[in-house]
C-alpha cells in the first residue's frame, strides 16, 4: 500500500456517493458501540437499510473483542483490525446490487485497450439469498481506557461490510478510515463512501490503484476462480486456473495471499504440511488464539495454503457464540460428524462446548500486544528475540531432543483443555499426514531476530518461500486430473461447424486405478509416504474436489467453445467445400445454418445485457461487436455454400 501520512478531502471533487457503483466493493459501512446497559449497539449504517434486523445483530455480535486489552493505563487507547464472516440471514431488498455476475472477458477477442475492456462485468441478477450466502465484515476496534468512565473505559467498532473477501483492499482502507472517523465523526463515513463509489470495478487477480483522498491504495485482489460461487457465475481463462503453474508469479492466485503464514505459525512450522492436508480433504479445524486479530491471521493462512484450489468449505476467521451457527454446533453429541469448517475463536468455553471437533490449532502468544495497531508491520503472532539462523537444527532436530519429545507426549496427554491454564502454541489431531515436511524449504527461511524493520522484511521473504511452496505442492497434487480438462482442436483440413467432442467422462475409480498404475509423479513422490493414494481417496471424497472440478470442467468446456469459434472464422470454406462430396455440402449447410442462429441469439443477449450495466456498456458493446463479426463471417459462408448446394435438398432438409 502507498499512501501519504495524513488523509485529506479533495476539495475540487463533488463528494457524492454512487450507492450502485459503492456496492461492487462495500455492502454497508457501520459504526458500533458497547454500551454497558444494552451491550452492542449499531449507531451508524451507511447506506441506511443495507441489513436486515437479523443481521445487524450478527454484525454487532462480532464486532467487538472477546476481552478488553490487558495492557490497562491510567489513560491509553488500544486499537486492532480483524475480519469476521457471517451467513447473511435474509437478502436485502434495497436498490444495492446484491448479487452480481463476473465475467473475464478474453483480450483476443476484444480489441480495445480501454481499461473498460478488461474489468469484471458485474452485472444485476435476481435477488437470491443462496447466491450470496456470506458476508465479510473488517473491523477496526478501539479500546479507551480512563478510569474517569464509567466501568474505566468504553469500546467502538468501524465496520467495513462487503460480499468480497479482499482483505488486500479493506485492511489498508481501515488504517485510513478507523481513525479518521474517530476524529471527523459520522462525515469520515460519508467521505470513504464517495471515494470508494468512484473507484473502478473489482478486477480479479490484477494489481489496482484505488485512490481514497490523498492517498493511494495499491493492491492485488484474488483471482476469479478462487472467489467462492456465492459471489456469482464465472467465465473465466482457462490459463488462470489450477492445475497448471501460473505464469506471472506477482500474480495472486487465491484467497489470502497478503496473509502472514510464517508470523503466524512461526513456532509449529513442522505441523504446516498437515495443516495442508487437512485443508485439502476438508477437514473441520478450530483456530484457538489470544487476540481476533491471532484467530484471524490464522484461518486466512490455512485458506491460503491450498491456492489455486478453491476453499468451499466453510471458514470463519472470528466465530463467538453469538453466531446463529453456534447452536447446532454445540448441539452436536458425541459420535456425530462435524460440518466441514474452520473456526478461528477466542474464547476457551469452545474448547469445551465444541468437543466434536477433530483438530484443534493453538497459536499466537497472549504476551504480544498485538491488539495494538502499528499496521505498517504484519507481526502479529511472532515470537520475538530467538536466535539468529532459522535453520533445519532448530526447526527439525530439535524436535527429537528428549526433553522435546517428553514435552510432546505431556502435552498430548494434557490434551487442548490445559488451553485453559496456560497458552500455547501447538496442533492437537490424530491425523497423520501423509507428505513430509520439506526441509529444503524450512532451511531457506530466515530469523531476523528482535529488529522489527528487518524482521518484518525476512518475513515477507518467508512468506513468499512458504506460499510458492505450497502452491507447487497443492498443483502438483492436482496435476493428474489435468486430461479431464484438456480442450481439443478441429483436426486440419476438416470442417468446424460440428460440435466439439465432450472432454472426457470422470470416473473416480477409473481415475484411482490408473493414478496407481502409473505414479503420482516425481515432486510428489519425494515428498509423500508410500500410501499417498490415500490422500487421493480422501479428496475425492471430501468437499473440496466436486466444486472445484465441476468449475474446472466448465472452463475447459468454455475454452473448447473459444479455440472452435475461432477455428470456423479462420476456416476457408472454398477450400473446404471443393473437396466435398453434395451429401455432405447439405449437412454442413444445415449446421452452419444452426450456427448463425446461436450467434444471433448470443449477440442479443449480450446487447441486452449492455443496456443492464451502463456504467459498463463499452465493455458489452465490444463483445457484440465481435460476435457481429463472427455472424458476417457465417453469412458469407452460408451464401458460399447456398451457390453449390442443390436447391431442393436444402427445402427437402429444412422441411423435415
Amino acid at each position: 500500500m502507498s499512501r501519504s501520512p495524513s488523509f485529506a478531502v479533495k476539495q475540487e471533487l463533488s463528494l457524492k456517493t454512487d450507492l450502485e457503483s459503492l456496492q461492487q466493493w462495500v455492502v454497508a459501512f457501520c459504526i458500533i458501540r458497547f454500551d454497558l446497559e444494552q451491550g452492542q449497539l449499531i449507531e451508524e449504517c451507511y447506506p441506511p437499510g443495507s441489513l436486515s434486523n437479523e443481521e445487524e445483530l450478527d454484525v454487532a455480535f462480532s464486532s467487538f473483542p472477546d476481552s478488553v486489552s490487558q495492557n490497562q493505563n491510567r489513560s491509553s487507547i488500544h486499537d486492532c483490525i480483524f475480519f469476521f464472516r457471517i451467513q447473511r440471514r435474509k437478502s436485502s431488498e434495497q436498490r444495492n446490487v446484491n448479487s452480481s455476475e463476473i465475467v473475464e472477458i478474453d483480450d483476443k477477442e476484444v480489441s480495445s485497450n480501454s481499461m473498460k475492456d478488461k474489468v469484471i462485468n458485474r452485472r444485476k441478477i435476481r435477488n437470491d439469498t443462496k447466491q450470496l450466502k456470506y458476508l465479510y465484515g473488517y473491523v477496526f476496534n478501539r479500546q479507551r481506557h480512563d478510569e474517569r468512565l464509567r466501568r474505566g473505559g468504553e469500546q467502538k467498532s468501524v465496520v467495513i461490510l462487503s460480499h468480497n473477501p479482499y482483505s488486500s483492499v479493506f485492511r489498508p482502507l481501515l488504517q485510513i478510515m478507523g481513525p479518521l472517523y474517530f476524529d471527523l465523526g459520522k462525515k469520515a463515513l460519508e467521505h470513504i463512501a464517495a471515494y470508494v463509489s468512484m473507484w473502478p470495478a473489482p478486477v480479479p487477480g490484477k494489481h489496482m490503484e484505488l485512490p481514497i483522498g490523498n492517498a493511494l491504495l495499491k493492491v492485488s485482489l484474488p483471482p476469479a476462480h478462487s472467489l467462492s460461487f456465492e459471489i456469482g457465475m464465472f467465465e473465466e481463462s482457462a490459463s488462470a486456473m489450477a492445475p497448471f503453474l501460473p505464469n506471472n508469479q506477482s500474480i495472486p492466485q487465491g484467497l489470502f495471499h497478503d496473509s502472514d503464514i510464517f508470523g503466524t505459525f512461526r513456532s509449529i512450522l513442522l505441523q504446516l504440511w498437515l495443516l495442508w492436508e487437512l485443508l485439502l480433504i476438508g477437514e473441520p479445524i478450530l483456530i484457538i488464539g489470544p487476540t481476533p486479530p491471532q484467530c484471524c491471521e490464522a484461518v486466512a493462512s490455512l485458506v491460503s495454503l491450498v491456492a489455486p484450489l478453491p476453499c468451499s468449505i466453510d471458514f470463519r476467521p472470528y466465530f463467538t457464540i453469538h453466531d446463529p451457527d453456534f447452536k447446532h454446533l454445540n448441539s452436536l453429541r458425541e459420535g456425530d460428524t462435524f460440518p466441514p469448517m474452520i473456526l478461528g475463536v477466542t474464547n476457551l468455553f469452545f474448547l469445551k462446548a465444541l468437543r466434536n471437533i477433530p483438530h484443534i490449532v493453538s497459536v499466537g502468544s497472549p504476551a504480544l500486544n498485538s491488539n495494538q495497531v502499528p499496521f505498517a508491520s504484519r507481526s502479529a503472532g511472532r515470537i520475538h528475540g530467538r536466535p539468529e539462523g532459522f535453520g533445519l537444527q532448530q526447526l527439525s532436530l530439535k524436535k527429537f531432543s528428549p526433553s522435546s519429545l517428553l514435552s510432546a507426549v505431556k502435552l498430548r496427554r494434557d490434551g487442548p483443555l490445559c488451553l485453559m491454564t496456560e497458552h500455547k502454541e501447538a496442533v492437537w489431531s490424530t491425523y497423520v499426514a501423509t507428505t513430509k515436511p520439506d526441509t529444503s524449504i524450512l532451511n531457506r527461511l530466515i530469523d531476523a531476530g528482535m529488529l522489527p524493520r528487518v524482521e518484518e522484511s525476512m518475513s515477507v521473504v518467508n512468506n513468499e518461500i512458504l506460499r510458492r511452496h505450497f502452491l507447487e505442492l497443492t498443483t502438483n497434487f492436482l496435476a493428474p486430473f489435468g486430461p479431464y480438462f484438456r480442450a481439443t482442436t478441429p483436426s486440419e483440413g476438416s470442417l468446424p461447424f460440428i460440435d466439439p467432442p465432450p472432454l472426457p467422462p470422470f470416473d473416480a475409480d477409473e481415475f484411482l486405478a490408473n493414478l496407481s498404475a502409473r505414479g503420482v509423479g516425481k515432486f510428489l513422490s519425494k515428498r509423500m509416504k508410500s500410501n499417498w493414494l490415500d490422500l487421493y481417496k480422501r479428496f475425492l471424497k471430501g468437499p473440496n474436489f466436486m466444486p472445484w472440478f465441476q468449475r474446472r470442467l466448465t472452463v475447459a468446456e468454455q475454452e473448447q467453445h473459444r479455440l472452435w469459434r475461432q477455428a470456423r472464422m479462420k476456416a476457408d470454406i472454398k477450400l473446404l467445400i471443393s473437396k466435398m462430396p453434395e451429401l455432405e455440402v447439405v449437412d454442413y449447410f444445415n449446421a452452419i445454418e444452426r450456427h448463425l442462429l446461436g450467434e444471433i441469439q448470443r449477440g442479443m443477449e449480450s446487447f441486452v445485457e449492455g443496456f443492464h450495466c451502463l456504467g459498463l456498456f463499452m465493455l458489452n458493446y465490444n463483445v457484440v461487436s465481435f460476435r457481429i463479426g463472427f455472424v458476417l463471417k457465417i453469412f458469407e459462408d452460408l451464401h458460399i455454400m447456398s451457390q453449390v448446394c442443390p436447391e431442393d435438398e436444402i427445402t427437402e432438409r429444412n422441411g423435415n
